[in-house]
């Protein structure tokens, strides 16, 4: 099998966070399939902590509110550096904050 080099891109987000009457996490994954973006997965974290310090996990119910989603994307450059001025704009039109990482990869499939 031969590996390419990609792009992963990470979009920290709280699973609370909407687009609209969606989840933003949701409309982020949508939004990348209209692109044409490779892929991308949603998950959901189980324990986290962010800018405010404040602990979130799903223990606990009373302190499962709002846990971590974290959507990944793997493309090429180009389609990446295309897709973030469409992520900041749906951002902002939420009302949200997000974080986001990016890191060249090397991806392959295996069929």
């Amino acid at each position: 099998m031969e590996l390419e080099t990609r792009e992963l891109l990470r979009v920290f987000v709280g699973e609370h966070a909407r687009f609209g009457h969606r989840p933003l996490y949701e409309e982020i994954v949508r939004e990348a399939r209209l692109q044409g973006m490779a892929g991308a997965t949603a998950l959901k974290g189980v324990l986290s902590f962010g800018h405010d310090l404040a602990i979130h996990t799903s223990k606990l119910m009373e302190l499962a509110q709002d846990l971590p989603m974290v959507v990944e994307l793997v493309d090429d450059l180009e389609k990446i550096d295309r897709f973030i001025p469409v992520l900041e704009q749906m951002v902002h039109d939420s009302a949200s904050r997000v974080m986001i990482t990016r890191e060249v990869v090397r991806s392959g499939i295996i069929e």
